[in-house]
């Protein structure tokens, strides 16, 4: 299973201080350095995040995109016969992705690639799935476009996400602190996923809020073109 390097912005020179990619760049590194950490470091899978990954990961079918894939999380809950392709912004991230992968025997084909510039045929897939990456992303509504653009028309699109809470006291609170949350992984925990979804005009069939209305299910479709 080799891992491809098709990003936009290998080699970033991150001197160029508010250019987009230069931020992309910075996200990147932050990811290399900690990828052999990560896993042990997500406090939200010990909390039962694992529960709604697995509900909704067993949906998908035939040919899948994983886009943000990171360590790879979502492997173990692929049901047979799906054929996997893993993307992520970060080679450190998807290398022990690809460990993960061999332990479980399971075939992946990886490519290091930036969500916002997907490098793949239109209509591609079955089923695309990102879980808890729209926060990270510097521009969530391209990358949730692009996964619109390689999705078949009768396929499906499979988010699991955070974002900001529907009980006022707790996104309060999130809004006030989320300029320090976002500096360790430029992770954005006060955005809105659906918004961001209809926004990047695709259609969302169900939806479901959990765990104090943060986490979002979100199962949603290639909108009318």
């Amino acid at each position: 299973m080799r891992i491809i390097d098709q990003s936009a912005d290998a080699g970033l020179n991150m001197q160029e201080a508010g250019n987009p990619q230069a931020l992309k760049g910075e996200i990147r590194q932050k990811y290399e350095r900690f990828a052999r950490w990560y896993d042990l470091a997500e406090v939200s899978e010990v909390l039962g995040v694992w529960i709604l990954r697995r509900e909704l990961i067993q949906r998908a079918s035939g040919k899948v995109l994983d886009v943000a894939a990171g360590t790879g999380k979502n492997f173990a809950y692929y049901p047979p016969g799906c054929d996997v392709t893993a993307v992520d912004l970060s080679p450190a991230m998807l290398e022990v992705a690809r460990k993960r992968a061999a332990r479980l025997s399971l075939p992946v084909t990886f490519h290091v690639m930036d969500a916002e510039a997907l490098a793949l045929p239109s209509r591609a897939f079955d089923t695309v799935v990102s879980t808890l990456s729209l926060c990270t992303f510097p521009d969530p509504i391209a990358a949730l476009r692009k996964m619109g653009r390689v999705c078949r028309a009768d396929g499906r699109i499979l988010l699991l996400e955070h974002g900001r809470s529907n009980r006022e006291w707790l996104a309060r609170w999130q809004d006030r602190h989320a300029d320090q949350f976002v500096k360790p992984l430029g992770c954005h925990w006060n955005r809105e996923p659906l918004e961001l979804v209809g926004q990047a005009g695709l259609k969302v069939n169900t939806s479901r809020l959990v765990f104090l209305g943060v986490f979002h299910q979100i199962e949603a479709e290639v909108g009318p073109v």
